[in-house]
């Protein structure tokens, strides 16, 4: 079996197509999906499911859906053959219940994997397969995470992280690709980026190194204005003293070299050096 959620639900078991249709059951499997290898407790999957306004009937309902998961479990698990993927089993543990899946079972566990050689070869200068990996690793995204699954107050919560690192491994994708001078290609992208995200500094910063290094400094120096224009309509407060620097490198025509940080997918926040 295969679970997808980075994108649209889906469960497949090779070519049958396993995904529950209503909505409770999509919501309680993809709670369980994002959790997958943990405990979600009885009480987490009441609040889910039914958010301040649980009916009296919310645990009896809540093992019925449990019930109707497993069963579905077990008609991918009996007609698996040679399929790709591997086993999902749902046991009751610790007065809640745990979601096992294979190794490579769940796109998201696939992401991560390619996400943490990523950041190893990165550790070791190795740019070319660290962009290489992510591109990879963000291909499996099909838009955002669950994105036809209800959501109540521990998904939203769960899927904000998420999509946090999701934007942690596009700005290190970017990065590697200026480390190795694919700054012309990633112009548009990093247009559309900016666009959607106006205060976001970093996805500034590396347009403006972008635009820099394909011999357009006025431009870079627009989204530097532009920046500030955001952040002292919306903040009243000027952009970061490492922006305010690189706009000055932009402005003296020498190589920029502006230290900046950034989210890996894990979390975890290295230099990112914008040099080049």
């Amino acid at each position: 079996m295969y679970a997808r959620v980075l994108g649209s639900l889906a469960l497949t078991s090779g070519d049958t197509v396993l995904t529950p249709r209503a909505p409770k059951q999509r919501q309680l499997l993809a709670l369980l999906l994002l959790h997958a290898g943990h405990v979600v407790t009885v009480d987490e999957c009441v609040d889910e499911l039914w958010d301040e306004a649980p009916p009296h009937s919310a645990h009896s309902t809540l093992q019925t859906y449990v019930m109707q998961i497993r069963k579905i479990l077990k008609t991918g698990a009996s007609g698996a053959g040679e399929a790709p993927g591997g086993r999902l089993g749902l046991e009751t543990r610790d007065r809640g219940y745990c979601l096992s899946v294979g190794p490579d079972a769940l796109d998201l566990h696939h992401f991560e994997r390619l996400a943490e050689r990523a950041s190893a070869a990165r550790a070791v200068g190795d740019h070319a397969q660290e962009s290489e990996l992510l591109h990879r690793a963000l291909s499996l995204w099909c838009g955002r995470a669950l994105a036809d699954v209800p959501c109540g107050p521990v998904l939203r919560m769960r899927l904000s992280g998420l999509h946090e690192v999701w934007l942690g491994a596009v700005e290190q994708r970017i990065d590697a690709d200026l480390r190795i001078g694919r700054h012309h290609r990633l112009i548009p992208e990093l247009r559309m980026l900016t666009h959607r995200r106006p205060s976001h500094e970093n996805l500034h910063a590396q347009l403006m190194i972008a635009l820099y290094r394909s011999g357009r400094p006025a431009e870079a120096l627009e989204v530097y204005t532009r920046l500030r224009a955001t952040f002292a309509e919306n903040f009243g407060l000027d952009p970061s003293a490492r922006l305010r620097e690189l706009q000055q490198q932009v402005l003296g025509a020498g190589p920029v070299a502006e230290s900046v940080y950034l989210p890996e997918p894990a979390g975890v926040r290295v230099p990112l050096l914008l040099a080049g």
